[in-house]
């Protein structure tokens, strides 16, 4: 499994604010594991902070803008996307004004100072948000589409189809995120000529220029018209246009519209606070229905406590029941695990498969059989005694004990056919032989009980 990221070290950067016109100063410094991205208002009394999560999100036009209390930032979805695509999970961003700045559009100048800087790997593990079954979510007028798909990867499809003839249809993908940084993150964000009276007055765009934006005149008009729409910009008049895009710098891409959405769509989604493992497919996307989407995934992620972990039973055990054995001291009818998955450094994931055999089922409701609750606990603790033998070099010489259980919730019955699966983390790091661990059990997709234990870890006589 990934592990969490960081910054190497700290760095800034200074621009316009695209709507706001204000001159802007952004820092980005390291965080400890765990801390997410969080958002620091640093010329606001108090310095008040907004995570960088879904459900502060309160407003969608032409960028994404997070309020908690009186607290509120916007267009950030570039900074999102470039961290995002590096795999950093944990920064605090201090900013001294209600938006990012704009810089040139794109996400490349937050993607250089990243690399310059230097990435750093957490030993906590990084969880990702595996899309198990299909979500979508469509707009109101049903032109814009968002699916997520199930994938063993993280890709993303973007389809944009404007009413337009300089930017009509347009696709881009990303299969890597490793390609983010060549491919994508240069690509910077577009308005249309036609678009510009309408967006100053809504008190948009005051900081927008040639320069941070891919400009489309895809609309004759007046040149008594271009004129006065460049006064309102603040831009040298513009004579005999033809149709096309008129920024100063070249576009890069054919397709730089769409690979910008894509920018986009990235930057929104990274607000559900996981990496994603699966498919993205958006048709016609925008900051509403990006974050509607996200939205979904963060009421998933705060009702499911944890996702079931992915068990394939065509995969290799990590420990077999013989294995597994030689570790534990518990024998037949007692030891209530089969297998071992998976193995982190602070984590572990067991199967228990569940059989009408069981003896306990003699007299346990023979004639409606459940699996009696402390025995769930058993085959928990039994996995969880193998994480933290895990931590010892000679684990064959040591036994766990346990000292106490507390929390513990039973949410669904098992069964005879159903497997659990149990995935155990510890709380703390193990000292003096002491573990904390916190155990979530699953048939399926379903949590169906959970405990917290203390153990001690004991070279054995």
């Amino acid at each position: 499994m990934d592990k969490q990221k960081t910054l190497q070290t700290s760095f800034t950067l200074h621009g316009k604010g695209l709507h706001t016109g204000l001159d802007i100063g952004i820092t980005f410094l390291p965080a400890p594991a765990g801390t997410g991205r969080i958002i620091r208002r640093v010329d606001l009394e108090g310095s008040p902070e907004i995570p960088a999560l879904s459900e502060y999100v309160k407003g969608t036009e032409r960028g994404t803008v997070l309020i908690k209390g009186a607290a509120s930032v916007s267009t950030i979805e570039h900074a999102m996307a470039a961290l995002y695509a590096k795999g950093i999970e944990n920064c605090i961003i201090e900013v001294n004004a209600p938006e990012f700045p704009i810089l040139d559009g794109s996400a490349k100048a937050y993607i250089d100072a990243i690399n310059e800087v230097g990435i750093v790997e957490q030993e906590q593990a990084a969880e990702p948000y595996i899309v198990k079954q299909r979500h979508e979510v469509i707009s109101e007028d049903g032109k814009s589409r968002i699916i997520l798909l199930p994938d063993s990867h993280f890709g993303i499809d973007v389809h944009v189809s404007f009413d337009s003839p300089v930017l009509d249809n347009q696709f881009a993908s990303l299969e890597r995120l490793q390609d983010f940084d060549t491919e994508i993150a240069s690509s910077r964000t577009f308005v249309f000529v036609r678009e510009v009276e309408m967006l100053l007055q809504h008190n948009l765009i005051k900081g927008g220029d040639l320069d941070n934006a891919l400009v489309i005149y895809d609309e004759p008009m007046s040149q008594e018209k271009l004129d006065n729409i460049c006064d309102l910009v603040g831009v040298p008049h513009k004579k005999d246009l033809s149709l096309g895009y008129i920024n100063n710098a070249p576009i890069l891409f054919p397709n730089e519209p769409a690979r910008h959405k894509l920018l986009d769509v990235l930057g929104d989604l990274a607000l559900i606070g996981r990496p994603i493992r699966g498919r993205i497919i958006a048709f016609c996307p925008g900051h509403k229905i990006n974050n509607e989407m996200g939205a979904k995934i963060r009421k998933d992620i705060k009702l499911n406590e944890a996702q079931a972990p992915l068990y394939d039973p065509n995969q290799t055990p990590l420990l077999d029941v013989n294995r597994i054995r030689e570790l534990l001291p518990h024998r037949y009818p007692f030891l209530m695990v089969d297998k071992i998955i998976e193995i982190g450094p602070d984590y572990i994931v067991g199967v228990k498969s569940v059989s009408g055999n069981e003896p306990f089922f003699q007299g346990h409701f023979p004639t409606e059989p459940v699996m009696p609750g402390v025995l769930q606990i058993e085959a928990m603790a039994q996995v969880g005694g193998l994480l933290v033998l895990n931590t010892i070099d000679d684990p064959e010489n040591y036994s766990t004990y346990f000292m106490k259980i507390d929390n513990v919730k039973f949410r669904q019955k098992v069964v005879p056919g159903d497997t659990l699966v149990f995935k155990l983390r510890l709380l703390t790091e193990v000292r003096r032989g002491v573990a904390n661990m916190r155990g979530l059990a699953f048939v399926g997709e379903k949590l169906v009980c959970e405990a917290e234990f203390m153990a001690q870890v004991v070279k054995n006589k």
